[in-house]
């Protein structure tokens, strides 16, 4: 290593020799982390107006630091920034940049901070806008999928248990379920999101700073909800990075189960669903093959975002207080994670919407396996029967009908009444697909009238949500990848 003292560095005054050009690569962020550009630039903002305010930054001074980091951002936005591995991070290079714009004055603008507490506020705030983003994807998904349920409160087809027929129940009932699931991810992610928007802006390195700081000044300036309580806590957690992960690991275990289904039903075993040509590809040897490699993409992109929770958490386990080098490695399985989530929340928002069900193949697939057989066994309870004897008396037509071929709506009444005489000839109300799908009216239940009312209500709270301070507005989408585009250059 070279034994010449390091004056390049911003922090190279205590050092007597230059850092090893390996280590310089092995330690740098800034590869991935100049994504934070306009959020890092944002903090600066808010930071040189509290300074001003408490006499650091006179008004004159202020005015440079605006108008350098206004022409910072313009560079970054245009692509022209020169970002250098030797300035380590998003933080340093910008205000490297800053300084040879403006001078000395841009070297104020660090007064009262520490990157610490600037890059906990830089991901907070970096997180926000992602998670405003997915939260208007998910909310367009959901009503894509309520609509398409509304569509079809009295179309049939069979519901599974163990993946075998069980009862049939309506496809706007099953489309429902999915959105239930949905609706429960759409909490949680609200729950990170009022939880992490606190400002960490004043903590400084651990210990807050000399200075007379206004750190609701700079909270309120963007837009958090209040300053964080503690100096310690603020720099060196990231259970917000990581409550975000495991929102994210959830909603892609939801977004898993339904490609699961849409796999199965658009196999030619089940043909319940046809999806758009635009959301398939075809086979290289096979040419009758439509593949549904969105839904398997999904599928499997949901052991990624698992294996990133699973790094966080591993990753805060053994730090002790405060700030450590370790947090560097929280951005890119965080990233990435944004990045993942918000493609196949819009894939499924495009696709699920365009999805044609083949109503004659579900109804049909319903009808066999003797769906209704539970409700034979409640119309045998209402006439008297203990529901075990019932259910006895049930598996013997079932067994029957598996000799025979045919389903218990086939069977003359004499034959059922072979099994018991208590059976009339009203039976047959009950064992048709209609019947069964309409005796469950009530709340949660298959019923048209029940499904209708279920979707009605759903995306009433959609609507709510959308007209709501709940729902977030006013955060632009993260700048995905914005260290990978194509003009990003490193010295």
């Amino acid at each position: 290593m070279s034994k010449s003292k390091d004056t390049s560095k911003l922090w190279g005054g205590r050092f007597n020799e230059a850092t090893d050009s390996f280590v310089q690569r092995f330690t740098a962020s800034v590869q991935f982390d100049a994504r934070m550009a306009d959020q890092d630039i944002q903090g600066s903002l808010a930071h040189a107006d509290m300074l001003c305010a408490i006499g650091v930054l006179s008004s004159s001074e202020l005015e440079e630091i605006q108008q350098g980091l206004t022409q910072v951002k313009r560079e970054i936005d245009e692509g022209s920034f020169n970002w250098s591995i030797e300035l380590e991070d998003v933080h340093m290079n910008i205000e490297a940049r800053l300084t040879a714009l403006i001078g000395s004055t841009g070297k104020k603008l660090h007064t009262g901070r520490s990157r610490n507490d600037q890059v906990a506020t830089d991901i907070r705030l970096h997180l926000r806008s992602a998670i405003d983003s997915i939260a208007r994807e998910l909310t367009r998904l959901q009503e894509g999928t309520i609509a398409l349920a509304a569509a079809h409160s009295t179309t049939i087809m069979p519901g599974f248990t163990h993946l075998q027929t069980a009862q049939p129940v309506s496809f706007g009932h099953h489309l429902l379920a999915w959105n239930e699931m949905l609706e429960r991810d759409y909490g949680r992610l609200m729950d990170c999101r009022r939880r992490m928007n606190q400002s960490p802006l004043g903590a400084a390195a651990l210990a807050g700073t000399t200075y007379p700081i206004d750190r609701y000044q700079t909270s309120a300036a963007l837009g958090f909800d209040r300053p964080t309580e503690n100096s310690l806590d603020s720099v060196s957690d990231r259970d917000f990075a990581v409550e975000f992960c495991s929102f994210a690991a959830l909603l892609m275990t939801h977004l898993s189960r339904i490609s699961e289904e849409l796999i199965l039903w658009t196999s030619a075993q089940f043909n319940f669903v046809e999806l758009p040509d635009r959301f398939c590809t075809g086979s290289s040897i096979m040419p009758q093959k439509k593949n549904p490699d969105v839904p398997e993409l999904v599928r499997g992109k949901v052991g990624r975002v698992n294996g990133h929770l699973v790094a966080l958490l591993t990753l805060m386990k053994s730090q002790p207080l405060a700030y450590n080098k370790d947090n560097q490695e929280d951005k890119e399985p965080l990233f990435d994670t944004v990045d993942t989530v918000m493609d196949c929340l819009r894939a499924f928002a495009d696709m699920i919407p365009a999805i044609k069900p083949r109503t004659n193949e579900m109804h049909e697939a319903a009808r066999r396996g003797f769906s209704t057989a539970t409700d034979l066994a409640d119309y045998l309870v209402g006439r008297g029967l203990p529901f075990r004897d019932a259910h006895e008396v049930v598996g013997k037509a079932v067994a029957h009908g598996v000799a025979t071929g045919l389903d218990l709506a086939e069977m003359e009444l004499t034959t059922l009444q072979e099994f018991c005489p208590d059976i009339g000839k009203d039976v047959f109300d009950v064992l048709t697909l209609e019947g069964s799908i309409a005796a469950r009216d009530h709340l949660g239940g298959t019923a048209p009238a029940q499904v209708a009312a279920a979707g009605s209500r759903a995306m009433e709270r959609l609507q709510q949500r959308k007209a709501s301070s709940e729902q977030p507005s006013g955060n632009n989408e993260p700048d995905k990848g914005q260290a990978n585009r194509s003009d990003f250059r490193v010295d």
